[in-house]
């Protein structure tokens, strides 16, 4: 059976799009700071067509722009592309594109799509972070840090993809396995280039309390990861030896209790602590080995933990003991200091090790109100608060107390001291790839390390490149690339072949919209100063670490330099739940990707709109089910119709008739209901289904030939307020009914504060429990007035008979249930 159209959105959607760039909607006069409003989604990588999923995203965005045009703001909505990043140069690798034209090709797609959807982005400012025009000033960031000393090179243990053949950082491993490829990630030490946001962990751990507009799990979220605690470090002398080994711990409580100490396998001491072993080809062996593990593996408790002995010891500065170094996979150099005291009685990983290796475990806290226990017959760690024991003077104290007491006397005896500690590490930047922004630097026999001057960027990307599957950078292979001269001496030198991290293409680029097609400097001050923090950032809870934790960096050191007179980018952030199918996100892997095109062609565009913001609560998942489109579209039928029913009906309301006081009430608490739901946090799902209702009442009162200006205006409201979600049916039926203006030139509607109180009450009447009956009272009545009148309903009467009602519960203008 064929499908019968609801309305001919085929016809109405391409007439609208051409007429919003011709009458130029979106574009946005900068220089015009009254009622600005910065609307931004996050900057999209151009990974090809876009399914249903992508579109969460990109629809929020396009449907706040609207609403904020309508109340009058002077909107910017820009867009660009993140285009660099490895999987176009893992296309050109497999022998089918250049990255340059697979990226290109990408952009030409989502674009199509993006206005195919009706998306609004005031399209002059579109930047591309892969054209020289603009990674040029992405350059020109890095030689600012550098200047600062903030940008850094040094040999370091990395997280190693072999599948992408790249570096990543910490937060691109989910789990165990690379987030691109889903390869399992191992370690290798490689020279490399660091950003130092660890200069800044604490600013920006106090700066998160100004964030007053942020989801708070996203809060919480950077917290945890910049990670600060508060210990003491505790400097332990290796024996026959001049080294020293730091150890950090939060536990000082536990410290007559450490029976030996573990390094992380890549600690920068190791080469020196073993360079006289006999076992040093097993312990080198032992660390190839571990450092084949993925980093997050090593971290989990679930762990087996392995092993190997030094050969040396150190001496515990508490007690004077002489304890055995050992190297183990539990331990990773990113925390603390890569040095680990181990009190097996009172950490179970220690205690595991310990266990498994015959090391020797000593209780120091007794758990309260109980008898000592021998450490033999510990079957795990105690980890809890107690009574300190074998602490020396410190025994009979309570464990919190102590910890602060011994640190006294760590610190008056000079063996420790307080410190601050954070898990954040400095940002790696370096990636062995082709395809990034290559790094300004160039390195001269004579003069080291020598940054680009300012007047020679861009430093530009050869074009003309063998893409081959190993982890040296092919740019390596690129002589006229490599081989120039130094700035200083103007001696023979070569380039730096890294390229950056496509995280700092993404950490300022909300500058750059304000003076998009500037070839003088990166961003204008004066404009950013006046435009940002952004009003509103959108975009997916994924990036809550990677992404946002590095733009506010660098907006702090922007800020430090004078550039910008605000340290935080962002002053609202809403972040975006996950469209999934069957249970999964969407994914051409799983086979679960739906496309718009399909049912862009049976349904239009609106349809898909008006689904995707009516599926659930925008911040949560949702699952997409393709049937249920076909409900927005029966949807979005009616309204055609009904706006067509009263399209020649006069428009003058008559507020004084009795029977449209309903609808006109109905209408005003529409307008509020769908106004708060957007402004309350883009309750896109709750203001829809208002107007739903308004639909409903509408074609009631048309049955029922109510007041038909009443009506008309009803239909009126229902096309204004659906507009931001469903553009271009509303902008047709706007001039269906007259109208020869956009409709997004209308001024957003406004409520009567005395027409949403409503005059009368639907009070639904349960007996036990069950629904029989319902009753229409004033709205004002008192409980004792409702209680006759529904003693008073036949219903309930027919229901009730002879029987005697043990109580009445009233739930005041909601419900009356009688038990009998």
């Amino acid at each position: 059976m064929a499908q019968v159209k609801q309305y001919p959105f085929d016809e109405i959607e391409p007439k609208w799009q051409k007429h919003w760039q011709d009458i130029k909607l979106f574009s946005c006069d900068v220089s015009k700071t009254k009622d600005k409003y910065y609307c931004l989604v996050m900057f999209p990588y151009p990974s090809g067509a876009l399914h249903v999923g992508h579109g969460r995203n990109y629809i929020l965005g396009d449907c706040v722009t609207r609403y904020k045009i309508m109340q009058g703001a002077n909107v910017l909505s820009p867009i660009g592309w993140d285009a660099f990043g490895l999987p176009a140069e893992n296309t050109a690798i497999k022998g089918k594109l250049h990255p340059k034209k697979s990226t290109e090709d990408n952009i030409k797609i989502m674009k199509k799509q993006l206005h195919r959807w009706g998306i609004g982005y005031d399209w002059d400012r579109e930047i591309t972070s892969c054209y020289p025009d603009y990674y040029k000033w992405t350059q020109w960031i890095f030689l600012k840090l550098y200047e600062k000393r903030l940008a850094y090179k040094k040999k370091a243990a990395v997280n190693w993809c072999p599948s992408c053949q790249t570096v990543l950082a910490n937060e691109q491993v989910v789990g165990v396995r690379c987030e691109r490829c889903d390869t399992k990630v191992g370690e290798k030490d490689l020279e490399q280039w660091f950003f130092k946001i660890t200069d800044y962990a604490q600013r920006l751990l106090d700066d998160i309390s100004k964030l007053e507009h942020w989801p708070e799990r996203v809060k919480i979220m950077q917290t945890n990861w910049i990670g600060k605690s508060t210990g003491v470090q505790i400097d332990f002398p290796v024996v026959d030896s001049d080294i020293v080994l730091t150890c950090y711990t939060t536990r000082v409580d536990t410290i007559f209790g450490a029976t030996y100490m573990v390094l992380a396998p890549s600690h920068p001491r190791i080469r020196d602590l073993i360079k006289d072993s006999p076992d040093k080809e097993k312990i080198y062996s032992f660390i190839k080995k571990v450092k084949a593990q993925n980093k997050q593996e090593r971290a989990s408790v679930e762990i087996e933990k392995e092993g190997i002995f030094t050969q040396r010891y150190v001496i515990n500065p508490a007690n004077k003991r002489k304890i055995p170094l050992w190297l183990a996979n539990y331990v990773l150099v990113e925390y603390g200091t890569g040095a680990v005291i181990a009190v097996p009685a009172h950490d179970q990983r220690d205690f595991e090790f310990a266990k498994k290796y015959n090391l020797p475990i000593e209780i120091v806290i007794q758990p309260p109100a109980s008898s000592r226990q021998p450490p033999e017959e510990l079957e795990e760690a105690y980890e809890g608060d107690g009574i300190q024991v074998n602490s020396v003077q410190f025994d009979g104290l309570d464990n919190r107390t102590a910890m602060e007491k011994i640190a006294d006397w760590m610190e008056d005896i000079k063996i420790g001291r307080r410190t601050v500690h954070f898990k954040l590490r400095d940002w790696l930047i370096s990636r062995q790839r082709y395809w990034g922004a290559p790094i300004p630097v160039i390195y001269c026999e004579k003069c080291g390390t020598v940054p680009v001057p300012e007047k020679d960027l861009p430093v530009l990307l050869p074009e003309n490149i063998k893409f081959k599957p190993y982890g040296k950078s092919p740019l390596a292979d690129c002589k006229e690339f490599i081989n120039t001269k130094c700035p200083k001496c103007k001696g023979k030198a070569k380039r730096e072949i890294d390229t950056m991290d496509t995280f700092v293409d993404s950490s300022w680029y909300y500058l750059r919209y304000l003076s998009a097609h500037d070839d003088t400097k990166a961003f204008d001050s004066k404009l950013v100063n006046k435009w940002l923090p952004v009003d509103q950032y959108i975009g997916g809870v994924e990036h809550a670490i990677l992404h946002l934790l590095y733009s506010r960096f660098i907006a702090k050191v922007l800020f430090d330099l004078g550039y910008t007179s605000f340290g935080e980018p962002f002053s609202r952030l809403f972040t975006q739940g996950m469209i999934i199918k069957n249970g999964a996100k969407m994914s051409k892997s799983k086979g679960n990707v739906v496309s718009p095109d399909e049912l862009i062609k049976k349904y239009g565009v609106d349809t898909v709109r008006l689904y995707t913001l009516f599926i659930g609560p925008p911040e949560r998942d949702a699952e997409w089910n393709d049937r249920a489109v076909e409900g927005s579209y029966r949807f979005l039928g009616r309204v055609w119709r009904l706006a067509e029913q009263v399209k020649n009906q006069s428009s003058v309301v008559s507020r004084q008739s009795p029977e449209t006081s309903h609808l006109t009430r109905k209408i005003h608490q529409t307008i509020k209901k769908v106004t708060d739901d957007i402004e309350g946090g883009f309750k896109f799902n709750t203001a829809i289904s208002a107007i739903m209702e308004l639909v409903n009442d509408s074609y009631i009162a048309l049955d029922e030939n109510q007041d038909p200006s009443t009506i008309k205006e009803a239909a009126k409201m229902v096309i204004l307020l659906l507009s931001p979600f469903t553009p271009h049916i509303c902008e047709q039926l706007w001039q269906n009914l007259g109208n020869t203006e956009s409709i997004f030139k209308q001024r957003w509607p406004k409520f009567d504060k005395d027409l949403i109180q409503e005059e009368q009450l639907t009070i639904p009447v349960q007996i036990n429990g069950k629904l029989r009956s319902k009753v229409i009272v004033p709205a004002d009545i008192d409980e004792e007035a409702l209680k006759e009148k529904v003693f008073q309903d036949k219903i309930v009467k027919k229901w009730i008979g002879d029987k005697k009602y043990k109580k009445v519960i009233v739930v005041p203008k909601h419900l009356v249930n009688i038990v009998v």
